[in-house]
């Protein structure tokens, strides 16, 4: 039962685009679906989604392979570097890299950018899998003739896919960097025409088809983990096998990971500076930065531990059950990440203002908003950890007479805890970074981070934005740097 209440929460919004399509008649539905622009907007949105999420795997496959099991030289420092992007704003990059080459846009700048401030959301996930595979496991293929990888490929498919999804539904329900970046996707679309007429049926149905393209991509990664076992029989592994790279190996490994720290984290920290020091004379008001700061972490963490609660029954189901309810629970709880947040915002503004008015403008709306948006986060870490949890665990303390809730209590949650707090920190890292459904749902008189960052760059500010940005990324790099260094903690 809690895993329905999660799932009819994240269809909420569906339910909203199925009443404001259908007010406009099946005519207008047709005619939309069929307009040359809808399928140029969806060439362009599964494009840049798929070109997205291959470099993500590429670059966080590598990364995680090169902190975790191999000796590169300082791996503590870039498994700490390579989580920190989370902490950028998607916006913030956008910005900051067509500032520094104007030329950089359209599709090339919209990969680029996602690329960079996505790829920890496969890193992270694969990072934990590497962790966790017991080495004995590998001996044993080598004993049967088979290569150490067949073993640590078949792994990692379930955490990779996991990040892989995640990465392709980021783009695309991406809206703040595609629109700087000038690329007119779905979500670009979506908006100017819920801001330019008072007709919402075409921004209705094009939410829609960005719904059916966010099934068909969940389908495909749930079809993808088949029926496999990825739990060890015993207790978890306290030995990890680490690959002595050759010289040049290493001189590559160095140059390579390096790359990417700086132009996924050096980059961006260092045009926030510029930006620092070019408006020191801009001044800002520490008052209105503390509540800024205050409002946007205690959002944050509530969003954090709603979206963690609700994913928690629906990650353990994914991972031990494999019935058609099962999947259709989970896939149903990945639906609202797609969507725009403007999206979002408006069907929570819809249900409150017809069912729920005491919650209108109130915290607790932008909190279930962060919950619809984000849960895929919490889901995929819970399920990932759960999957790599060893069942035979749960089957003693039944045997021993434990129920299935004293079972998840005391067996499933703590093995599978580092899941658990892993999605709730990706949870609060993005909920920190939300616009749009935080530009829609804050109560009012209530600015976060983000919000006052986009209000002062909208002006034309960047001065006045950056000291917002700064504190928003130094914020945001606590959970990231937590989480770099759980991927690199050594097993004692």
């Amino acid at each position: 039962m809690p895993a329905v209440l999660t799932a009819l929460i994240s269809l909420l919004p569906v339910a909203y685009l199925v009443v404001r399509a259908s007010g406009g008649g099946i005519e207008t539905v047709v005619e939309t679906i069929w307009r040359a622009r809808t399928w140029e907007l969806t060439v362009a949105s599964l494009g840049l989604a798929a070109a997205v999420t291959l470099l993500s795997i590429f670059v966080g496959v590598s990364l995680a392979w090169l902190v975790v099991r191999t000796d590169l030289p300082g791996r503590r420092v870039f498994g700490v570097l390579a989580a920190l992007p989370l902490a950028v704003p998607s916006y913030v990059a956008a910005y900051i890299w067509i500032a520094a080459f104007p030329g950089l846009t359209g599709f090339t700048g919209s990969v680029l950018v996602l690329t960079l401030v996505s790829y920890p959301y496969v890193y992270l996930p694969v990072a934990a899998a590497l962790a966790r595979i017991d080495p004995a496991m590998e001996e044993v293929a080598l004993s049967l003739g088979r290569g150490r990888m067949s073993v640590v490929l078949r792994q990692l498919r379930p955490s990779a896919a996991a990040g892989a999804l995640l990465v392709a539904m980021y783009a695309l329900g991406e809206f703040g960097a595609v629109s700087i970046m000038r690329f007119d996707v779905f979500t670009t679309q979506i908006y100017t025409s819920y801001r330019a007429s008072f007709d919402r049926t075409p921004a209705a149905v094009l939410g829609l088809l960005l719904v059916v393209v966010t099934f068909v991509i969940v389908v495909a990664e749930s079809r993808s983990r088949g029926r496999a076992a990825y739990a060890t029989r015993g207790a978890p592994p306290r030995r990890r096998r680490v690959v002595a790279l050759r010289p040049a190996g290493k001189a590559a490994a160095l140059v390579w990971s390096g790359a990417v720290a700086a132009a996924a984290v050096g980059f961006p920290f260092a045009g926030i500076c510029y930006w620092l020091l070019e408006g020191a004379s801009s001044g800002v008001r520490p008052d209105r930065l503390l509540a800024a700061f205050g409002a946007t972490v205690g959002m944050a963490a509530a969003g954090a531990l709603v979206s963690t609660a609700l994913a928690v029954p629906v990650g353990v189901i994914a991972a031990r059950y494999r019935s058609r309810t099962a999947s259709v629970l989970e896939q149903a709880s990945y639906v609202g990440h797609a969507l725009p947040g403007i999206v979002v915002a408006l069907s929570l503004v819809f249900f409150a203002v017809r069912y729920a008015y005491p919650l209108y403008q109130r915290w607790p709306m932008l909190v279930l908003a962060y919950a619809v948006l984000f849960l895929p986060a919490a889901v995929g870490a819970v399920r990932a950890s759960v999957l790599q949890s060893p069942p035979v665990l749960e089957e003693v303390a039944r045997s021993l007479g434990r129920g299935p809730f004293a079972v998840m209590r005391q067996v499933t949650l703590p093995l599978a805890l580092p899941g658990v707090t892993a999605g709730a920190a990706l949870v609060f890292l993005t909920a920190m970074k939300e616009l749009p459904a935080t530009l829609l749902l804050r109560p009012t008189g209530m600015d976060t981070l983000a919000t006052r960052l986009w209000t002062e760059t909208g002006s034309g500010a960047y001065g006045a934005a950056a000291p917002y940005a700064a504190v928003l990324m130094l914020v945001a790099a606590v959970p990231g740097f937590v989480l770099g260094r759980r991927s690199t903690k050594e097993d004692t």
